[in-house]
């Protein structure tokens, strides 16, 4: 009897569990519907979502007072009388994200929906350490709370795109590229420590195409985003999932080799695509630099067989047409392999926005374990 009871509470706690996340799964299920933009009936929710009408109108009302959704007027739908639209409050929830460059800090606050509503860029000074870079994060953190007067409440946390190589799992820098004394650096901790907020951090390259990736939803599937700053690396996304390796740290591409017995990279190797592409713009050859990524950007076209492309980076910014003229150039140009080249829509804020996103996708999906285009 008494092991029969046992079992019996056991299940009823799973039960409940279950429950639980099958609430909150629902939940975020509606919540990333609105998060598109779109303004839309509770019917056309449960037709999205697969849910039942009466689940769905629960499910609004949980989110509705929690201040995520807002009833946003009416709409005619056929027949009958008007339905109710809602919308997501944008400015119901904030995530700041910040990009590390060698010399410059980017940090952004973005809302619920991902648009950046500020920013603040600071310059860094060479070989910055890890004290001198946290103290500044902080006080750029609290220049945007204090001018956007954020409430704790709504602040979600910090997302970090920092140069690689370092581990996104538990936000340790290991040797980053061209940063001396960053070493096995606990950033994440650190940031978290010294900001009092989540923090997450992840590759530059890699919150890049979360933020692409986040924009360009479902009909992104296979592509990588390609930046030129002081680095050159790939954010990829492969099966509609960002792609980081069994170390998190896939998408080393300036340190691929490009010219055998080329000059000395800051890798420590020699010929990588990177060294040689900046030594060619440093001397004011752009159509050498140009073409140097083209080519790569072939090959990497060729190894994983991806079908769209998105440029960004400031050397990108600094001459956007001819890098689509050149990366277009040395693509594959038969009938059934087509590649899209284009831009970031985002500029000089994909990789800090892509930051933000990180964090954003961590509370749209705190209770749903598949967020697909977003999942580490």
């Amino acid at each position: 009897m008494a092991t029969l009871l046992s079992n019996c509470q056991s299940c009823d706690h799973d039960h409940v569990a279950n429950l639980t996340f099958l609430r909150d799964y629902n939940d975020a299920t509606v919540l990333g519907l609105a998060r598109r933009g779109e303004a839309l009936t509770r019917v056309e929710l449960a037709e999205r979502s697969g849910l039942t009408p009466q689940a769905v109108s629960k499910i609004v009302t949980r989110l509705i007072a929690d201040g995520l959704l807002v009833e946003a007027g009416r709409r005619n739908v056929g027949v009958g009388k008007p339905r109710t639209v809602l919308s997501l409050v944008a400015h119901s929830r904030f995530a700041l994200g910040a990009q590390v460059e060698r010399d410059e800090l980017r940090v952004v606050l973005a809302d619920l929906s991902g648009a950046v509503v500020d920013r603040a860029v600071v310059d860094l000074p060479p070989a910055f350490g890890v004290p001198a870079f946290v103290d500044e994060l902080a006080r750029q953190v609290d220049v945007l709370l204090g001018r956007n007067e954020v409430p704790a409440e709504r602040l979600l946390g910090v997302g970090i795109g920092f140069v690689g190589p370092l581990d996104h799992r538990d936000g340790v820098v290991h040797d980053a590229t061209g940063l001396a004394g960053w070493h096995d650096v606990p950033l994440r901790d650190l940031a978290a420590q010294r900001l009092g907020l989540p923090v997450r951090v992840d590759k530059d390259t890699n919150t890049a195409m979360i933020a692409e990736a986040w924009l360009r939803g479902e009909e992104s599937r296979y592509s990588a985003v390609v930046m030129v700053g002081t680095g050159l690396g790939a954010g990829l996304l492969l099966d509609g999932q960002v792609y980081r390796g069994a170390r998190t740290n896939a998408g080393e591409f300036g340190h691929t080799t490009i010219q055998l017995d080329g000059p000395l990279c800051l890798c420590g190797r020699h010929g990588c695509v990177e060294v040689v592409h900046n030594r060619a713009l440093a001397a004011g050859d752009l159509p050498r630099a140009v073409r140097v990524l083209g080519v790569a950007v072939a090959d990497l076209v060729q190894l994983l067989d991806i079908d769209h492309v998105v440029l960004g980076g400031r050397a990108v910014l600094a001459a956007p047409e001819a890098y689509l003229a050149g990366v277009r150039g040395e693509l594959p140009g038969s009938d059934w392999v087509t590649v899209d080249v284009s831009l970031t829509p985002l500029g000089e804020e994909l990789v800090a926005a892509g930051a933000a996103m990180l964090v954003l996708s961590e509370f749209y999906g705190v209770m749903s374990p598949s967020a697909p285009v977003l999942a580490g």
